[in-house]
């Protein structure tokens, strides 16, 4: 397959599966989840020949296909990937087969199907679109499945959940778009020769000419959105509701997926775009971070709902994210953006598991649960796993990306990270509370009968567990093929008139950054110094 034309094939290959099944007779009903799985593999299959193909050592965007679209608008269609957004797009390729194959929809197959695979192709369009406005129209069309998976296929207050997330993310949208509008219009080329832009490269140049004050607000536009996203704290509120109503695989690919829309566009948009705001605004994002972190696992701690607890985790594990974002050093976005693939896998096998456990005793109260290890010893075993992931043992993925965020976060704002520390500590108490009041103990009889996992179930967590053992152990396949790319973005930051990396002056004697530029300056001769 042509370089130039896989990335289209990945994104529209789950549309043409949604397609195909609405052409299926409803005489053939047993055949809507196989062309579902079968079309969600397929298009997992070409992320992982994306990332074979990935060139590890190169920084800037490959696979690029750019084709005029709208001309006298200034939109075209320009994909590309780098290292920053690659694994975004393997984790979504992995996750919604997990999700299709693990859960089946209790009524109206065709439609759930047709919504799920629909919500592939906005994912991976979000990841790979380097045009503001296809990012925006991508974006934009996350919504609409999600709020019918919600809305349709979820528990008692659905309705309610759909609508909250709905219009949250809607709001903060509404004002990204007036944000991108703003910087292409505002932009040096616009100014100059009247020609207007929506390509992320080209306004990524002239977006460091904008005023300050300006370049500020429109970042903060942008901001807003991807806030919600996340979310970040105090816009957060929506997710609890959303993920305690939504369906299984809804919950899993919110968690897995969508949440990292909000994270990413940080990157992506946020730092790339406005270097300098980014760092003036960043003593306030690390803020929100940190409150996020130390917040989210509070309320979790109080949390009678299993799955509410999962939920509230994930408030306290994107706060992490975010103050990986913000130290603006190649540690902290390296360990945030390893800690986004980290989250994806950890916490939607949580919500998987979760999932799993409602549907045997029906309920998701910790009160009514107890000793299921002695009723389902597979099912115990494997949530042990996820949870000290998820808890970010030593050995297991989640330690690798938080040991990396905090100390690009101590070499940038050592308070800060200071307090964020005692996040982890936290999040050990509220999951291995939560694991010894639902698994321990002597089952009475409503738990005593609980079946253990099936073959089907047992499957489906094969591939999570064995990443969360595999990136806690042998981090650096996915790490050097970030690294050039994150390492292209600073460079890209320090570039611009006035700014200065906070990194650069203040940084602790023998710090990472430090040992990478001797090295370079050595080369193998260095070896000993």
């Amino acid at each position: 397959m042509g370089g130039s034309t896989v990335l289209p094939v990945i994104i529209f290959l789950p549309l043409v599966g949604a397609a195909a099944i609405a052409l299926i007779a409803p005489s053939r009903a047993t055949v809507l989840k196989p062309v579902a799985v079968a079309t969600s593999a397929a298009t997992g299959a070409l992320t992982l020949w994306l990332m074979g193909a990935f060139d590890k050592n190169d920084g800037d965007f490959q696979f690029i296909q750019l084709t005029e679209w709208i001309g006298s608008a200034g939109i075209s269609w320009h994909v590309g990937v780098d290292g920053i957004s690659l694994f975004l797009v393997v984790l979504t390729g992995l996750l919604f087969p997990i999700a299709i194959v693990a859960c089946d929809p209790p009524h109206d197959a065709k439609a759930y199907y047709i919504w799920m695979l629909v919500l592939e192709t906005g994912c991976l369009g979000v990841f790979l679109a380097l045009d503001l406005v296809l990012f925006f129209l991508f974006f934009e069309v996350v919504l609409i499945p999600m709020y019918f998976l919600i809305g349709k296929w979820g528990h008692e207050n659905r309705k309610y959940a759909a609508t909250k997330f709905f219009l949250f993310t809607m709001l903060g949208s509404a004002l990204m778009l007036v944000g991108m509008l703003a910087l292409a219009l505002l932009a040096k080329d616009y100014s100059e020769t009247g020609e207007i832009t929506f390509n992320l490269i080209d306004l990524a140049q002239s977006a460091g000419e904008l005023p300050t004050i300006t370049a500020r607000w429109i970042f903060l536009s942008f901001v807003l959105a991807f806030a919600v996203k996340v979310p970040l704290f105090p816009v957060h509120t929506w997710l609890p509701d959303a993920h305690t109503e939504a369906p299984t695989a809804g919950s899993v690919i919110l968690a897995g997926v969508l949440l990292k829309l909000g994270t990413y566009g940080l990157v992506r948009f946020g730092l790339y775009l406005f270097p300098e705001a980014s760092q003036y605004f960043a003593p306030l994002l690390f803020t929100l971070g940190v409150i996020g972190i130390l917040y989210g696992a509070v309320v979790a701690t109080m949390q009678r709902d299993l799955k509410r607890l999962v939920a509230y985790s994930s408030v306290a594990h994107l706060g992490f994210i975010v103050l990986g974002i913000f130290s603006i050093n190649t540690e902290g976005i390296e360990g945030g953006l390893l800690q986004m693939v980290n989250h994806g896998l950890s916490t939607g096998a949580l919500f998987l598991l979760v999932g799993f456990i409602y549907e045997r005793r029906h309920t998701r109260q910790i009160s009514e649960m107890i000793g299921l290890q002695k009723a389902a010893p597979v099912l115990a075993a494997v949530f042990t796993v996820v949870m000290l992931s998820s808890v970010g043992l030593p050995g297991l993925n989640g330690f690798v990306g938080e040991f990396l965020i905090l100390a690009g976060a101590f070499i940038a704002h050592r308070w800060w990270a200071v307090v964020a520390a005692a996040g982890v500590i936290l999040a050990a108490l509220y999951l291995l509370w939560a694991y010894q009041r639902v698994f321990h103990g002597t089952p009475d009889d409503a738990n005593r009968s609980m079946p253990d996992l099936n073959w089907q179930e047992k499957l489906v967590m094969v591939p999570l567990v064995g990443l969360i053992v595999f990136l806690g152990v042998y981090p650096k396949p996915v790490i050097e093929r970030m690294e050039p790319s994150v390492n292209a973005l600073i460079e890209h930051m320090d570039k611009v008139e006035g700014i200065e990396s906070p990194t650069v002056g203040d940084r602790p004697e023998g710090s990472f950054e430090e040992l990478r530029k001797l090295k370079a300056d050595y080369g193998d001769e260095g070896e000993g110094h």
